[in-house]
């Protein structure tokens, strides 16, 4: 019988319910790490939001309890209870259990919604081992237990009460999700951002391992978010703050500048972080722009046109614009796709500047001054960029002296290694496999972007060298097409030296070059800190907790050498810890959370002193035998 014959009806699988969910499970949550398992956090608080948006939630409470569970409880109105007319059971059985099962499709009970399929806490059912779900409504606690989705008992009515609300906690199924734990942080910085963007809603997180807790309620909204996003930087006026409804689409929108040559423009849609921007995103930069340029022509400031991206330089904005139908595109599901949005957001921006600019002259001069310098220092960049492009060292076909290329000419085979120090470039050059692995040393610390506008950046020799072996280009001429190598690997030494070499140029790819980023190109070498021998035999371990395990598992007549540094590596060593694809272990540098990454990059290598002292103090414990 062929393979053909075989192919019939009965190979057609339909899952039902959950089943679904178990299967695939990455389709629903994005991945099975950490990412995946925090994501189920905040598909249960994005209910109790929707709850706040309604109206009805004034209070959520978060809990990671000591063994392993997560509670979120709020004060909303509680889960209806009574009996679903088609499924004969109760509707909080029907919300847990079935997919596309909610409140939210008939925009009665709720008109602006954060949940986009109602698929999100039948989801956390289907991967929690077990899940409680508690309903406090009409006067009385109901309870509900599930495992993998199933329910294990019948809803109860456990006792009399006054209040109103519903109460998840869930334990994570580990037979499906990867063993992590939920990170106290990074749940923090998601629940602050949305008390930011749901003003007067307390939200509050306990970390019952470790004592850590937290309230978050902000009656400013996106006026003290802007206030925290520039909490680091020098800022040139009070927030500019606009609101109005039109059409049953709310807009709000704060502007702050700051001192900084970089823009920060968040965008978020019923909540939902519109990472990739949209029609929302594009009215504002237009009325942005248009606004602007009146200005200086209506003023007589200056006798030039300005781009959107002069006026935006130094820019902090957050864009939250509450739809009842958002429809959403492009590669994540976070683009806004709402065509009658953009002239609403426009519309709405440009009577609101143009009322602020009138009521504030002064900081409208400021602004528009700031604008013009970055106009100017843009014309100084083009200047750089002809100058560098007529000596070829911007020109990819033209590669800098110091690299040694791989033979391959597909850049998706092709590995990009930006080695720290002279000993250590000699060795990588020497281990590599010639085939696709490229080196490029590095010498020294380069400039700090973070205090530096394009054009410096294009007369610094070190960063036009990385910048051509690279072949994307900089700027408004970036493009990621011509990337030489679909990996781009840092490499440096352990020590505080090596941190800080990596940490500058970390922020010269998050400022400057993001689309390598976001592309999944950028990687961190992990080289071993140790190395440990007994008779013959060599074992690495990357940090002192992988020693001590390596050392336990050896036994006794065991030695231990420290590594100070990658030139203490032979080739061979080198390629076997820390280039060979078989064995090395690489550091892949996503941005989750823009936001989260732009306030620590602003905190460490910013101008202020006093943020990045109080951020070593409160976590110098976390670090063990540091090497200075």
């Amino acid at each position: 019988m062929t393979e053909k014959d075989e192919y019939k009806a009965e190979k057609i699988q339909a899952l039902e319910g959950l089943e679904a969910v178990r299967k695939r499970p990455a389709m629903y949550i994005g991945s099975l790490g950490g990412r995946g398992l925090h994501h189920l956090v905040y598909e249960v608080i994005d209910n109790s939001i929707d709850e706040a948006l309604a109206g009805f939630c004034t209070q959520i409470k978060i809990i990671i309890h000591k063994d392993g569970k997560v509670s979120i409880a709020d004060n909303g109105r509680g889960i209806p209870v009574d009996i679903h007319p088609k499924f004969n059971i109760p509707a909080v059985q029907v919300v847990m259990t079935k997919l596309h099962a909610g409140g939210k499709f008939d925009k009665k009970a709720y008109k602006v919604s954060g949940g986009l399929h109602g698929v999100g806490i039948s989801v956390v059912n289907a991967l929690s081992s077990e899940l409680i779900v508690e309903v406090r409504r009409d006067g009385k606690l109901y309870r509900q237990s599930y495992s993998r989705g199933k329910p294990t008992s019948e809803l109860k009515e456990i006792s009399d009460t006054k209040e109103t609300g519903t109460t998840i906690i869930f334990q994570p199924d580990y037979e499906i999700m990867e063993k992590n734990e939920f990170d106290y942080d990074t749940l923090s910085f998601r629940f602050r951002e949305l008390a930011f963007l749901n003003p007067g809603v307390e939200i509050k997180i306990i970390d019952e391992r470790t004592g850590k807790k937290h309230d978050f309620c902000y009656e400013g909204g996106i006026k003290s978010f802007v206030q925290y996003l520039n909490k680091n930087k020098e800022i040139l006026h009070q927030p500019i703050y606009i609101s109005k409804k039109t059409d049953d689409i709310e807009v709000e929108v704060a502007v702050q500048y700051n001192d900084s040559f970089n823009e920060s423009i968040y965008s978020f849609v019923n909540n939902i972080n519109t990472i990739e921007g949209g029609m929302h995103l594009n009215g504002f930069k237009t009325a942005l722009t248009r606004v602007a340029n009146k200005y200086l022509k209506d003023n007589k400031i200056e006798k030039l046109t300005l781009s959107g991206a002069d006026i935006r330089e130094g820019m902090t904005a957050v864009i939250s614009v509450k739809i009842p139908d958002p429809q959403f595109e492009g590669q994540t599901k976070t683009k806004l796709g709402n065509s009658e949005v953009k002239g609403i957001v426009d519309s709405i921006v440009t009577q609101g500047l143009n009322t602020y600019f009138e009521e504030n002259p002064v900081v409208a001069k400021q602004i528009m001054q700031k604008s013009i310098n970055a106009a100017q220092a843009r014309e100084a960049a083009r200047k750089a960029r002809e100058l560098a492009r007529r000596k070829g060292a911007l020109d990819s076909g033209n590669l800098p002296g110091k690299l040694a290329d791989c033979s391959s000419k597909d850049p998706a085979k092709s590995e990009l290694f930006l080695v720290e120090g002279d000993s250590a470039g000699g060795s990588a050059k020497q281990g590599r496999d010639r085939e696709f692995q490229a080196i490029l040393p590095v010498f020294g610390k380069i400039l700090n972007v973070e205090k530096a506008r394009l054009n410096k950046v294009l007369t610094s020799d070190k960063l036009r060298t990385v910048i051509s072996a690279i072949g994307c280009g900089i700027g408004d001429e970036f493009e990621i097409k011509k990337a030489r190598y679909h990996k781009v690997i840092l490499m440096a030494d352990s020590d505080v030296d090596g941190s800080h070499i990596k940490t500058l140029y970390l922020t010269l790819f998050y400022r400057y070059l993001r689309p390598l980023i976001e592309g999944g190109y950028l990687f961190v070498a992990q080289p071993p800190l140790y190395q440990i021998k007994k008779g013959k035999a060599s074992y690495y371990a990357l940090d002192e907790k992988q020693k001590d395990q390596i050392l336990k598992e050896l036994g006794e007549k065991c030695s231990l050498q420290r590594y100070k540094g990658l030139g203490e590596m032979n080739p061979k060593q080198l390629w076997e810890t820390t280039m060979d694809p078989q064995k090395r272990k690489l550091l892949k540098i996503t941005i989750e959370d823009a936001i989260q990454a732009d306030t620590i990059f602003t905190m460490l290598m910013g101008d202020k002193v006093e943020p990045r002292k109080d951020f070593i103090q409160q976590h110098a414990r976390e670090v063990a035998n540091l090497d200075i």
